[in-house]
């Protein structure tokens, strides 16, 4: 029989907070302080948030696969343990028992890390979207997640969603829009809704504040510029914000798109892209296969074919990524800052 943590006594006397230690003294056992001790976890937004939401509309209930303490939907549990559920490791079971929830009136938000999801594709799309229920699937550990490795990337998920109907698909930029998209999918607008975003640490932004409403498919413009178009999704464009920043010191404007939506896309977005712009270079944290570089290829295709645009794609190519630091991945990927400033330099010069 397998004991968890065997041979290291504090993992083996706490099996549950051992899980993902983070970095700690082999010897004593003693945890290392986080380094941004000032930001916040995404984790720790989803799951204050959700304990907020579900104080104030008694239709909303939490549900997890065994990840109640990674995902922090233990702090509903701890506060108000009859509004939330732990369903153990079985991915499938907690999509269609949101989807039964949905059926009868409730509004589950179902917490699923991305890597994990991919083992209940098809009760999304016959449970939840074929019958066009409201689930809300909050996507923990979207796009690359560093040591744990290729089976724990979750790179494939915009992708593997963006086809199937009924479904809005969002990313935010950061903590705040993490939070306000919890609030907004309250809204009779949306349906079924995937909102996907990373493990670890937001920007440092003030986010227990009033919440705003963030309406469907509707992008967010972040700075103007001809000639040259970045559009992004996720937190990835705060990196591409720190590109263009340095670009700009150069005499570069770049049109830049915080998409937020990669379904519904804003095609009055990519519209003001195709007609400004010769290069649109898209950025995503995630495969580029099918994902927002595929999307706005079809438009062009669909929706401008007889203009010439370049575009670009920045993301995780058609490869496994192994093991290492996020930052040394996203390098390896070429589009950390440097790379998207490198792809915008390269780009301008040969205008």
């Amino acid at each position: 029989m397998t004991k968890k943590g065997k041979g290291f006594k504090p993992a083996e006397d706490d099996q549950i907070s051992w899980h993902a230690p983070g970095t700690f003294d082999k010897v004593t056992g003693e945890r290392k302080p986080a380094i941004n001790f000032r930001k916040s976890r995404y984790q720790d937004v989803f799951g204050e948030t959700l304990l907020r939401l579900a104080k104030s509309n008694d239709k909303i209930f939490g549900i997890t696969p065994a990840m109640p303490s990674g995902c922090s939907m233990n702090i509903l549990m701890k506060e108000m343990p009859d509004r939330a559920f732990d369903v153990g490791i079985a991915e499938q079971h907690a999509v269609t028992f949101s989807a039964g929830m949905a059926a009868r009136g409730l509004l589950p938000y179902c917490n699923v890390y991305s890597s994990f999801i991919q083992r209940a594709y098809d009760n999304v799309i016959h449970d939840v979207a074929t019958q066009n229920l409201k689930v809300i699937f909050c996507l923990d550990r979207g796009g690359l997640v560093g040591e744990d490795g290729a089976t724990h990337h979750g790179v494939f998920d915009l992708a593997a969603f963006r086809p199937i109907p009924n479904l809005t698909i969002f990313s935010p930029l950061n903590e705040v829009e993490l939070k306000d998209m919890l609030y907004s999918v309250q809204s009779p607008e949306y349906g079924a809704t995937i909102i996907r975003y990373p493990r670890g640490y937001g920007e440092g932004l003030e986010w227990r504040d009033d919440f705003n409403h963030i309406e469907i498919g509707k992008a967010q413009l972040i700075s103007e510029g001809k000639g040259i178009a970045v559009l992004t999704i996720g937190p990835v464009g705060n990196a591409a914000s720190s590109a263009i920043s340095k670009a700009r010191n150069e005499g570069i404007e770049v049109l830049h798109y915080n998409m937020r939506f990669i379904k519904p896309i804003d095609t009055t977005a990519l519209d003001h892209a195709f007609n400004d712009c010769k290069t649109i270079i898209t950025i995503e944290d995630g495969v580029v296969s099918g994902g927002l570089h595929s999307v706005v290829s079809e438009y062009a295709v669909t929706k401008h074919p007889g203009k010439t645009v370049r575009i670009i794609g920045l993301g995780v190519p058609d490869s496994f990524i192994e093991q290492g630091t996020v930052a040394e991945l996203v390098k390896e990927c070429g589009y950390d800052t440097d790379g998207i400033y490198k792809t915008i330099i390269d780009v301008a010069r040969k205008a």
